[in-house]
């Protein structure tokens, strides 16, 4: 990854007031070396040309601090976190987070143990599980101040996988690319169901690119029934609607 590349990458990071240390960059450089390596055997993601991997994935990882003030935030779960986005560009860049990531193919998980361990990070945990089934055990449940998922899937039932992780006045937050009003306006019922409560919606294009991010925030305000979420699959079939 050549040096200017990573001048440009830092620029873009300072529209967010972050600026990565020297470490932090030979963290992500090194990331993203393992990540096209094991692409070669395995799919984590179509997009590898480094610019590509900075901005599509490290920087829109990192955006999110556009919706949340992470310096206040104490424990992150990353659902269905697949390669480790944004789990752990968030982690490198506030090593302080205390990380835990979640994805249902354990071949993934034993990709993410790998480049934890060669980061050398710490306070983080990969977990291999459906997040049906992680979200019902009392370890994980109600038990995050922010959880976070660059998922591809509908938000409602994405807030189904994700509000029952998320403790009392904590959030959820959603990466979504395209046009969101109605799929949010759409979802309303299923976050009061839940036990959250749409915060607001932060739209943007990450700096110097084209690429549009919506980020939804969820705040919860009171507990998710015992109920949910429902058994595997179904919330991906039928969603919570109005």
């Amino acid at each position: 990854m050549n040096k200017e590349l990573i001048e440009h990458f830092n620029k873009q990071c300072e529209t967010f007031n972050i600026i990565p240390s020297e470490i932090q960059i030979r963290q992500l450089i090194d990331y993203y070396e393992m990540l096209v390596e094991k692409n070669k055997v395995m799919n984590l993601t179509a997009i590898t040309e480094p610019q590509e991997v900075l901005e599509k994935h490290f920087l829109d990882s990192i955006s999110i601090v556009k919706a949340v003030d992470l310096t206040k935030v104490h424990t992150l779960l990353d659902v269905g976190t697949g390669a480790g986005f944004p789990g752990i560009p968030l982690k490198i860049i506030f090593p302080e987070l205390s990380v835990t990531l979640l994805d249902s193919l354990n071949k993934r998980v034993l990709f993410l143990k790998e480049v934890c361990e060669k980061l050398g990070l710490q306070d983080i945990t990969c977990i291999h599980s459906r997040a049906e089934e992680a979200a019902r055990n009392p370890e994980f449940r109600e038990n995050f101040d922010l959880v976070t998922s660059r998922a591809v899937a509908n938000l409602s039932t994405l807030s189904e996988y994700c509000i029952p992780f998320v403790k009392k006045s904590g959030c959820f937050i959603s990466y979504k690319a395209e046009e969101v009003s109605e799929e949010v306006e759409n979802s309303k019922t299923a976050f009061r169901i839940l036990g959250g409560q749409l915060e607001k919606t932060v739209s943007f294009a990450l700096p110097d690119t084209d690429i549009h991010r919506n980020l939804i925030v969820i705040r919860k305000i009171k507990d998710t029934p015992k109920r949910f979420p429902r058994k595997a699959g179904i919330p991906s079939k039928t969603p919570i609607e109005r």
